[in-house]
């Protein structure tokens, strides 16, 4: 297993981001009074590091995650009341049988989550 860690630079703005918004659940987190945040939050299968300390990983990372029922997510998502609503869903441009949408968080890190299009497949 791969964990991915990205840098965040606001825990409230992460914890909007990834919980609230994108509806992941922190597994645990670590928060010392005098020291930076560490966490992990996950949704399904797919687990994610989230740290403030400055030696982990550099804001603007990227990761990718393959899904079942990608455009029920999509549609999720975009009826949310949220102002991180930059989200398009497309076939890849490398493999049009794969839908991607691409989801920015506040810091600039991306997950591109991904689904091989079944339709497309069968027809």
């Amino acid at each position: 297993m791969v964990t991915p860690v990205f840098r965040i630079l606001d825990y409230h703005k992460a914890r909007e981001f990834y919980i609230d918004w994108l509806g992941f659940r922190i597994d645990w987190e670590d928060q010392p009074a005098q020291g930076p945040v560490y966490f992990q939050v996950s949704r399904g299968d797919f687990v994610l590091h989230l740290s403030a300390h400055t030696t982990d990983s550099c804001a603007g990372a990227r990761a990718r995650v393959e899904i079942l029922g990608l455009p029920a997510y999509h549609h999720q998502l975009t009826t949310k009341d949220f102002p991180h609503k930059r989200l398009a869903m497309a076939p890849a441009f490398w493999n049009k049988r794969v839908l991607e949408m691409e989801v920015y968080d506040p810091f600039g890190n991306c997950i591109v989550f991904c689904e091989l299009d079944i339709l497309s497949v069968s027809s």
